[in-house]
C-alpha cells in the first residue's frame, strides 16, 4: 500500500473513532465527509440547537503533495499527535491550522 493510501486510511479512522463520541443532540447531525478523489476529510455538526443554526467544521483534513495538512480542530484532542502514534512521520503533517511563520517552529513540516 503506498503512502498517500495509506495516510488516507488513518485520517479516516481517526475522524470516525472521533466522530463516535460526539454528544451532539438529536436536531445536530453529526456528519463525516471524506472526499477520496481531492484528498478532503472533515468532521462536520449540522443542524439546529433551539432557533440556532450549527454549520461547524470539527477537524479538517486535507493531503497534499504526500502530507496530512491539519486545517481545522476544535476539540481537545491532538490528531497530529495521534497520527505519529499510528505511523505518520512527523515531516508529513502540517499544521495549517498555524501560521506560516510559525510552522517551523513546531515539531511538524513547515509546508
Amino acid at each position: 500500500m503506498d503512502k498517500v493510501t495509506q495516510y488516507r486510511k488513518y485520517v479516516q479512522t481517526l475522524l470516525t473513532q472521533y466522530a463516535e463520541d460526539d454528544i451532539s443532540r438529536d436536531e445536530v447531525e453529526v456528519q463525516l465527509i471524506f472526499d477520496t478523489e481531492r484528498d478532503h476529510y472533515q468532521w462536520m455538526n449540522v443542524g439546529w440547537e433551539q432557533l440556532n443554526r450549527v454549520y461547524r467544521c470539527v477537524i479538517h483534513f486535507d493531503i497534499k503533495d504526500g502530507k496530512i495538512w491539519l486545517q481545522q480542530n476544535l476539540t481537545d484532542q491532538n490528531p497530529a499527535e495521534e497520527l505519529v502514534e499510528m505511523g505518520v512521520l512527523r515531516e508529513d503533517i502540517v499544521l495549517g491550522l498555524q501560521p506560516p511563520f510559525k510552522r517551523p517552529y513546531t515539531e511538524y513540516s513547515a509546508a
